[in-house]
């Protein structure tokens, strides 16, 4: 078999691998690039392979940096399944035409005011793209054998990450290969602990927090000081949030706040259309996290939902304190990109950033400190207070990774370290050799291995 890193490498976005037997091809993710511009320009270029020879894709989970390059590749003339579990299925159902949507809005507000370098400004793919994209999905379940072919075979391991998040291991009956996908923490308020990992030939895993640790706090205390000095000086907290997975455990955070008396009692929006649809599954798929039926119906009602961009608007009109939870989670598009817009100019509100911000987003570039933001081609001045929960991140740090390798039965002829920024994954790679023993390499963009 030959394995070819098409994306994640030396960043945490643009998962895209692929797997060929000599008889088929197949494709583990196909997601978007984020962050800096050479990034994200490739997700305009050429690919390296014809995407009507590709005849599977495995997709992990329902984040766009693992699946939002999907309605290109389709237009493009791919044909075959692309297999995934039900929950990954309904948040794409929800997110692709989601994303489709917002590229087609943020092309036509570009060349309406005339930001854009290319004219016209066009969307990579529409809504319509997408929708028809999401007929080629193929719902399979978790810890069954799938064939792709008369030799290859393919197994959905249940990760932890998000409602349906998953590992993917291939087969072809000699060697095996596991995908880690992104891999959820072993003690989350939300969502159980990654499943075992099983034995495999060769392993591709996620290195997002390989060089740090979580911190050991509840990250209520934080989120409740900020919301409070916030609320106090009369000012709006405003939480840029993914609208999958990421937007429940706020949600579910703030709840117990507001149960506990420990944040003033403040009204909460829920401003994504995507994110409400997306905390709507929850509820569907219960089974699939820790919070009974009882507990999710209450977090579902903690905030009032805005579903109409009239309603978004006359957010930003009324003066009262508040907390506004909306996508996306790096400020890099959505409807926070307005509020943002409004909110940041006063030293009274808050930016409050939840979780992992790529290098090259508005989020990294405002954590850092910047004193200026570009939004929508206006450069504005940053007067409010910006923080960062850095304990809420859905992915496992360093030593939930190490441990998720001690869980093979075996060591792994080869290990492959991606999706993470050069310096998390050359510091995990030196963890696994300090701490297991083995050996991992960090391949190139472009790179392809035989195994």
């Amino acid at each position: 078999m030959k394995l070819s890193f098409l994306g994640a490498t030396g960043t945490v976005t643009g998962s895209r691998y692929l797997l060929e037997d000599g008889h088929t091809r197949v494709l583990v993710d196909c997601g978007l690039f984020q962050g800096q511009k050479e990034l994200r320009l490739r997700n305009r270029a050429k690919l390296p392979f014809d995407p009507a020879t590709i005849d599977a894709v495995l997709l992990t989970h329902a984040h766009v940096d693992h699946s939002g390059y999907l309605p290109l590749l389709v237009k493009s003339g791919f044909r075959g399944p692309i297999f995934c579990s039900e929950a990954t299925f309904d948040f794409c159902t929800i997110l692709l035409p989601d994303c489709g949507h917002i590229q087609e809005e943020d092309a036509e507000r570009a060349n309406r005011y005339g930001y854009s370098r290319h004219k016209p400004a066009l969307p990579l793919y529409t809504e319509q793209d997408a929708r028809e994209a999401l007929q080629s999905f193929k719902v399979v379940e978790m810890n069954r054998d799938y064939a792709l072919s008369d030799i290859l075979a393919f197994t959905l391991i249940r990760a932890g990450h998000i409602l349906g998040a998953a590992s993917v291991r291939i087969d072809d009956g000699l060697t095996s290969v596991l995908f880690s996908g992104d891999i959820g923490r072993y003690r989350d308020a939300i969502m159980p602990p990654p499943a075992p990992a099983p034995a495999s030939d060769y392993v591709v895993m996620e290195t997002t927090y390989g060089n740090r640790s979580h911190i050991d706090t509840d990250p209520a205390d934080k989120l409740a000081e900020i919301i409070n000095r916030t609320a106090e000086r009369g000012g709006t907290t405003v939480i840029p949030s993914f609208a999958v997975g990421r937007a429940q455990s706020i949600l579910y955070y703030i709840h117990e706040l507001k149960r506990e008396r420990r944040i003033h009692d403040i009204p909460v929006f829920l401003d994504s259309p995507m994110a409400i649809d997306a905390t709507d599954l929850f509820r569907k798929h219960h089974g699939e996290h820790r919070l009974s039926v009882k507990k999710c119906a209450e977090v579902c009602r903690t905030a009032t939902c805005v579903h109409a961009a009239a309603q978004s608007k006359a957010l930003n009109e009324d003066v009262m304190p508040k907390i506004i939870i909306s996508a996306s989670g790096m400020a890099e598009g959505g409807r926070v990109l307005h509020h943002m817009k409004h909110y940041i100019g006063n030293h009274r509100n808050t930016i409050l950033f939840a979780g992992y911000q790529a290098a090259g987003t508005r989020g990294a570039h405002l954590v850092s400190g910047a004193k200026t933001v570009r939004i929508h081609g206006e450069v504005l001045d940053v007067r409010a207070e910006i923080d960062r929960l850095d304990n809420l991140s859905a992915h496992a740090d360093s030593d939930g990774l190490i441990r998720w390798l001690r869980s093979l039965s075996a060591e792994p002829r080869r290990i492959f370290l991606t999706h993470g920024e050069p310096d998390s994954a050359g510091a995990f790679q030196d963890k696994i050799e300090r701490e297991l023993g083995w050996q991992a390499e960090i391949p190139d963009y472009g790179q392809s291995v035989e195994l």
